[in-house]
């Protein structure tokens, strides 16, 4: 899909998270996360069916929506979700498998169903401390950064990539694009903090937007992989040019928890 397809349905979507991040209100912004986060499961646990692996899509949702109330309420911790999780996961697992033919894809079941729900509702959640503790102006320069990388990254290893990155994990990925990707975040960084957060320090700014864009250039490759194993190109076909949602926040799973730490620990 050419860049120029792929134009129209970004802009769309751009309009759209900006208007959830700047004008919904809190509990409207954390619904509208889990539902971004159900609909990127959904997706994951579809592509283990394709090599008949079949994680308890329900059940896996439920875990994730119960990881997402550590984020919403203070007073439930992180490790009481995880714990629950585990026990409900024992529960049904226990109860559901009453004949010898489920028992042996029940380890490959279990753990996709259990990472699955972590590996999205942990990671996509901090996108609401991230609003509620920061602003939303934090959040425009995580997606600056983001969004202007990836570009620059596709443009650059389009017509001067040369050398592989990933072959593995992404076929099309090399070092030029993602050096052209650095680059491009590094100026993300620079409008963005010049735009709107003029009081963090340029330097301090450039290099959250190298970091984050590097990052962001693991987080891809690493959902990719997942992909190639059941060995299809987009996790689903939603979004017009863009593939799935799964596929839209790839190089935001790891990105968006590691900017959240970054300016706790180091903008201060």
């Amino acid at each position: 899909m050419s860049f120029r397809k792929r134009l129209p349905t970004a802009l769309v979507l751009l309009t759209f998270v900006f208007v959830i991040i700047q004008f919904l209100p809190r509990v409207g912004y954390f619904l509208i996360i889990q539902l971004m986060i159900i609909g990127a499961l959904f997706e994951f646990y579809n592509l283990f069916r394709k090599k008949g692996i079949y994680p308890q899509k329900a059940i896996g949702i439920v875990f994730a929506l119960v990881i997402s109330l550590s984020f919403f309420f203070e007073v439930v911790t992180l490790e009481l979700v995880l714990f629950f999780c585990l026990f409900l996961a024992a529960v049904y697992f226990v109860i559901s498998i009453k004949k010898i033919e489920k028992l042996m894809p029940f380890p490959s079941s279990f753990a996709i169903t259990f990472f699955g729900a972590i590996y999205l509702s942990f990671t996509l959640n901090f996108f609401y401390p991230l609003r509620v503790e920061k602003g939303p102006f934090y959040i425009y320069f995580l997606l600056t950064v983001i969004f202007l990388g990836d570009t620059g990254a596709y443009l650059l290893g389009k017509f001067l990539g040369r050398r592989k990155l990933a072959p593995m994990a992404s076929p099309k990925k090399t070092w030029e694009g993602s050096f052209g990707g650095i680059l491009c975040a590094c100026l993300g960084a620079l409008v963005a903090q010049q735009v709107l957060l003029k009081d963090i320090a340029l330097w301090k700014a450039l290099l959250c937007g190298i970091l984050v864009h590097t990052v962001a250039q693991f987080s891809d490759p690493f959902e990719s992989l997942f992909k190639r194993a059941a060995g299809i190109k987009d996790s689903s076909h939603v979004l017009p040019g863009h593939g799935g949602i799964l596929d839209r926040v790839d190089s935001l799973i790891l990105a968006t928890p590691f900017f959240y730490y970054f300016i706790n620990y180091f903008w201060k």
